[in-house]
Parts: structure tokens; sequence; C-alpha cells
């Protein structure tokens, strides 16, 4: 049986008196696409940076491509691709002089692989472009070939779509699973629960714990124990606060033009007799599915 391509165990790192990672516990295996979610600060920046061996870790272990990420940091680095939330590429060089300096750090100087990497990440005909002139993604798939370009079997994305709009940001995940499908295994961390939703499996961290890890059809099975319901009702307002008092609801909210109420004892009888009963007018309740968001916020409750 082969290794995990990342072994995590009760990696912490702690800064000072504040526990920035909390004793968390994974596995990756090879072409797995595993998305990492949690809001900003809840840790995952701090994990990608000591699976790299840029942080210490202050307790625990861990192992990337079989080397151990403390005592063989450099092995890792030479072996993965790493695109931070804020790369470093340069303005005043295009698109080509970029991806031709970093892959020079790699030692890589065939102009093929050069070539090839600009391909791959969509970059054809902005080749000669300056950076500083180009949008916010196309400088993200520059910042992607760059992790590529000397053909790393692992990949960390730290946030790569962050500042995108909708449109790239679809393109972008097209190409990851691209990659992952050429053997490419793909961690990325993100705090968009739809782009969650396109990983084989989840990771949910909340102030620097991992409160669980499966695929998304599982993390809805086993933390949304009730129904969801979408409640389409008026006024809006006054009908999500009336539902938020109701006995046995879990959670309430706004989605849009209705109120999602998610609860394992209330019944579509008993919130339509309650709206109605407040002179409320129920337009229609339908069952909804569960979403990430749900699952985060039932972990994180």
């Amino acid at each position: 049986m082969s290794l995990p391509v990342i072994y995590v165990e009760n990696l912490t790192r702690r800064f000072g008196d504040f526990v920035a990672v909390d004793h968390i516990n994974f596995e990756i295996n090879a072409g797995e696409v595993v998305g990492y979610l949690g809001p900003n600060g809840s840790g995952k920046t701090t994990t990608i940076r000591m699976l790299l061996g840029l942080l210490a870790p202050s307790e625990g272990e861990a192992t990337v491509l079989g080397y151990d990420v403390h005592r063989q940091s450099e092995e890792v680095r030479a072996r993965v691709g790493y695109m931070s939330q804020k790369f470093a590429i340069y303005d005043d060089l295009t698109a080509l002089e970029n991806l031709t300096f970093y892959g020079g750090v790699y030692g890589i100087t065939d102009k093929n692989r050069i070539t090839q990497t600009l391909e791959l990440v969509g970059l054809n005909g902005h080749e000669h472009t300056l950076t500083g002139a180009l949008s916010t993604g196309w400088r993200q798939r520059l910042s992607l070939g760059i992790a590529l370009v000397h053909q790393p079997k692992l990949l960390f994305l730290d946030e790569p779509t962050s500042g995108v709009d909708p449109t790239a940001r679809r393109a972008f995940w097209d190409l990851i699973y691209r990659l992952a499908e050429s053997g490419v295994t793909i961690f990325v961390t993100t705090h968009y629960m739809d782009e969650a939703e396109y990983c084989e499996r989840v990771g949910v961290m909340r102030d620097g714990k991992l409160l669980a890890m499966d695929t998304p059809t599982n993390l809805k099975r086993t933390v949304i124990k009730g129904d969801v319901w979408e409640v389409y009702a008026h006024p809006l307002e006054q009908g999500l606060e009336i539902l938020h008092g109701l006995d046995g609801v879990e959670r309430v909210g706004l989605a849009g033009d209705h109120v999602r109420v998610v609860s394992s004892k209330v019944k579509k009888e008993a919130l339509q007799s309650l709206l109605r009963k407040n002179k409320i007018q129920v337009e229609k309740i339908e069952r909804g599915e569960p979403t990430l968001e749900d699952v985060f916020l039932a972990l994180a409750r």
C-alpha cells in the first residue's frame, strides 16, 4: 500500500499564547483534490506553511511526499508547487519573462517546458503582455503556471481565486481538475463555500481546529441531521424573527428572497401554522438540500 502524499499527526503551531493550529490530523492520497475550508484567521495558511517547512511545528509531525516537513524541508519544497495568496510576480516583466525567471529558480531552462506551461494555464496570446497590465484572473493563471513549471506531483493553492470574478473562478477550477486528471494531487484553501463543493474531500477549519474532513456529500449527511425548509413568506423580516423563536429550530437565516430553516424536530405544517397565526402571508414552503454552509455553521456553532 502506497504512503499518503500528505500525512499529518497532532500538528500544532503556537505564536506565544495564541494557538494558530491546534492538534490537527489528516491524510491526503495521490490524485485527490482536497479543499481546506474556513474563514480568514482559521489556520489554513499556517497549516500550509508548516507543510512546506516554512514554519516549524510547535508540536506534532507531518510528512509530505514521504519527507519530514521539519527536518527535510528543502526536499519538500523542491518537489511541490506552491501558489500563495500574494504571489510575487514582477509587473515590469512580461508573462513569459516571469515564467522563464521562476523556471530558472527550479533549474528549468528548456524553452519548450516554459511554452508548454504557458499553454497549460491558458496564457497563449498573453505571453508578451506586461504582467502589470494583466487582469487579476490572468495574473492568477500566471502564478499557477509558476507553481507548475517544474511539474510537481503535489500542488498547494492558498485561496487561489480570492478577488477573482465568478467567470474566472469557474475557469480556474476547470484548470485545477485538468491537473488532477493528469495525476497531480491538489490541496487548496478557500473561504468560498461554493468552491469547496468542487473538491473530492473537504476539511472544515475554525479557530485553529480541524472540525471535520470528508466528502461534501458525507459531511451534509452526517452533520445535518434534520430537515432543510425553504420558506417563502411576506413580510420576510418579520417571518424570520418569528421563526428564530420557534423551539426546535437549529438555524434560521435569510437566503435571498426567502428564509432557510434547519430543524430535526419542526415539520412543514408547524412552520406554516406559526407564520399564519402571526399574520405572515405564506407563499410556499419547500424542502431544501443541505449545503456546506449549513455544515460549517452547524460544526462551528
